[in-house]
């Protein structure tokens, strides 16, 4: 008999999480010194309209744009790694110049959200790690495969470059040959 190894990081959960769980959030950027702050929770519409001030002025909302839209500067990908026991996001990308890499990258999960600032030097890609709730999966497949139960619909990455703006990104993919094996 094979016995399972549980981590502390895997979700004991029986269902997925509902999307809902999360509150949206919303991005603010002083113009003037380039502080961010996010704002969550409330209704939708009262979040966005928000007067977030900083260096005496009105912070800027940032407006997420699709990823189609960003391709000309900076083109984001993400891959669902780790099975049940070692879940995690990695997101990668490709710049067209040094200049239009990304500044941050959040993750909104079923729970919350993760920001990690991106230093000029790092290359691509960024993980973040996933546990509990947010690590709900229906296979222990790594990486995964993309399948109809999209274990991961509802998270969304919002990466912010300089050139691009706010991009967003759900993670919806699903692979039409996750089943036959085609792609093997």
């Amino acid at each position: 008999m094979i016995e399972q190894t549980f981590s502390a990081r895997r979700c004991r959960d029986t269902r997925k999480p509902r999307e809902s769980q999360c509150p949206d959030v919303v991005f603010y950027r002083c113009e003037s010194c380039g502080a961010l702050f996010l704002a969550t929770g409330g209704e939708k519409e009262k979040t966005e309209d928000r007067e977030i001030n900083c260096c005496g002025k009105k912070a800027k909302r940032l407006v997420p744009i699709s990823l189609e839209s960003a391709k000309s500067s900076l083109e984001i990908s993400y891959q669902i790694t780790g099975g049940y026991n070692d879940n995690a996001v990695k997101v990668s990308w490709k710049a067209k110049s040094k200049e239009a890499g990304p500044e941050w990258i959040y993750l909104r999960t079923f729970t919350g959200g993760c920001l990690k600032y991106v230093d000029a030097l790092k290359r691509s890609p960024v993980v973040f790690a996933l546990a509990d709730t947010d690590a709900f999966a229906y296979c222990d497949e790594n990486p995964c495969l993309e399948c109809v139960f999209r274990c991961k619909r509802g998270f969304i990455i919002y990466v912010y470059g300089k050139e691009a703006g706010l991009i967003q990104v759900p993670l919806d993919k699903m692979n039409p040959h996750w089943q036959s094996g085609a792609e093997k």
